[in-house]
């Protein structure tokens, strides 16, 4: 039975309108927890202007780098009053492409220095030092102090933060922890595709092939990513499935968008002004995050109470009979965090779980909605790869590498985050330019996604070019330093390997099951 979900007309309506006005709002943060870098045009060249690598120059001093004006605070101004918020990346594009691939950027009091070449980018990741630091959220930062809340990793830097990553790392990131919640998300992606088949045929048009059905499917998956977040996170659904959904979870989904909305023109001003004068904006972000840390408490203490009671039973954080039941769980029978820390953890991987993933998930079908030949090769894989592996996901995702391309490439495209950050621990050179240790340095991820510096025929949609990512397409080099969605090294995205299996599970179980987008 072949169930066709078609609808490029609607899911092209949601992913250029819907879904895009959420990756604009959200961009400020990425899975890795990357920072867009705040700019406005009226750029301007340094004297003699950029140098190029190798360029038979001599070392060029950091202030000849290419700028786009030398008043950080005149620049914050235009840029508020053109509403330039929301296009960072398009902005961040067109600025390399008039200044060439390095420039310096002032906004407020923030001074970054913007790349996008992977062979820069590798430069600088290695000077990021054994605590890589990048830019500090202060508007978050601001709200846990003022609430009194410990910070989780994503707002730590040094040995404070190296040793509760190190912890974090073996219940999200390692081998085993994987094969631990990978069939968490396999049944939430199995029930979400159910669903959806079930929809189809009652609500769908009956043609020769079967059922056509033209949905925007934004809802659904920011339903389905929370779901599954919460299944990895807590051990437990929730039932975002069923034809109630609770309030509290789409509470829950509309705080995480106004708090990534009202992020970045908080990134630039004083929050802890803003606070004490109760500005609209500081009181909108605030009650968001509030929102968020009280859905995620509820949920914790509901975890705490499981574990007593599984404890006091004689049993470990799997349950009476081994069964895992969540990071949460596993943090709290191991006792080496304590729970205020686990509670800051969890909930910024849950605030960092939802848009982060639904969102690329959309792409990825509208990508595959147009792009009707890959979608048949990626399909053909899958099948292949679920005969072989006798219907275990573990081994049908081994077996096929076109979904690890697909996500990749869809990230290329449309990152949810654009910028990762580092501040070098020693002096380097980019482009013949001296730049002093301690600078922030950002690589910016739309514009090196669609260079074609870096990547033959950029616009075109092709998940098996990163078969041979490391052959060194285009004149990029740097290897690996292309795909950056997720961060790289030590800082990476903590919640990396969770939200590459929740996009790869549902896009295997929508092409093993038949239907078409």
């Amino acid at each position: 039975r072949c169930v066709c979900v078609t609808g490029i007309q609607g899911m092209s309506l949601s992913v250029r309108q819907a879904a895009c006005v959420r990756i604009q709002r959200g961009m400020c943060v990425c899975p890795a927890g990357t920072v867009a870098g705040l700019g406005v045009e009226g750029v301007t060249p340094a004297r003699g202007g950029p140098a190029g690598r190798g360029g038979g120059r001599g070392l060029r001093r950091f202030e000849e780098i290419p700028h786009t004006g030398s008043s950080g605070w005149l620049n914050l101004v235009k840029f508020w009053r053109e509403d330039r918020f929301k296009l960072l990346h398009k902005h961040m594009e067109r600025t390399f492409n008039t200044l060439g691939p390095i420039y310096r950027e002032r906004l407020g009091t923030q001074s970054t220095v913007n790349i996008l070449l992977p062979s820069d980018i590798s430069e600088l990741f290695r000077s990021e030092g054994l605590h890589p630091r990048r830019m500090t959220l202060q508007p978050w930062a601001t709200h846990r102090e003022t609430r009194q809340h410990s910070k989780g990793v994503f707002l730590k830097n040094g040995a404070e933060w190296r040793a509760d990553r190190l912890l974090l790392n073996r219940e999200a990131m390692m081998a085993p922890a994987v094969r631990r919640f990978l069939p968490l998300l396999d049944e939430v992606a199995r029930d979400f595709c159910r669903q959806l088949a079930t929809r189809v045929e009652k609500e769908g048009g009956k043609e020769e092939r079967g059922y056509s059905l033209t949905i925007d499917p934004s809802p659904d998956l920011f339903r389905f990513a929370l779901e599954a977040s919460c299944h990895v996170l807590y051990g437990e659904r929730i039932g975002l499935f069923s034809t109630s959904p609770s309030q509290e979870s789409q509470k829950f989904i509309f705080a995480v968008e106004r708090m990534l909305a009202t992020t970045p023109p908080l990134l630039y001003l004083p929050p802890r002004l803003l606070w004490r004068l109760g500005a609209p904006l500081w009181t909108q972000h605030a009650t968001a995050w509030d929102i968020i840390f009280s859905h995620a408490e509820k949920r914790i203490q509901r975890g705490v109470q499981r574990l007593r009671s599984t404890q006091a039973a004689g049993g470990g954080s799997g349950g009476a009979e081994g069964e895992f039941t969540g990071i949460l769980g596993q943090l709290m029978d191991k006792g080496q965090l304590s729970l205020e820390l686990i509670r800051a953890n969890i909930t910024e991987l849950m605030a960092g779980g939802v848009d982060t993933t639904a969102v690329p998930l959309q792409f990825a079908l509208y990508e595959l909605g147009r792009n009707p030949a890959v979608q048949e090769q990626v399909r053909g894989q899958v099948k292949a790869a679920w005969a072989r592996g006798g219907g275990d996901a573990h081994k049908a995702l081994q077996g096929a590498p076109l979904l690890k391309g697909l996500v990749k490439e869809t990230l290329r495209l449309y990152p949810v985050g654009i910028t990762v950050q580092r501040y070098p621990v020693r002096d380097i050179i980019i482009q013949n330019y001296h730049i002093p240790a301690g600078t922030c340095v950002q690589a910016c991820l739309y514009p090196l996604g669609r260079s074609r510096d870096v990547f033959q025929d950029p616009e075109r949609f092709d998940p098996g070019r990163w078969g041979t990512q490391e052959s060194g397409e285009g004149a990029g080099g740097g290897g690996g330093f292309r795909s950056l969605a997720f961060g790289f090294g030590a800082r990476q995205c903590v919640g990396r390997r969770i939200a590459e299996n929740e996009m790869q599970l549902l896009l295997m179980h929508v092409s093993e099951g038949g239907m078409e987008v």
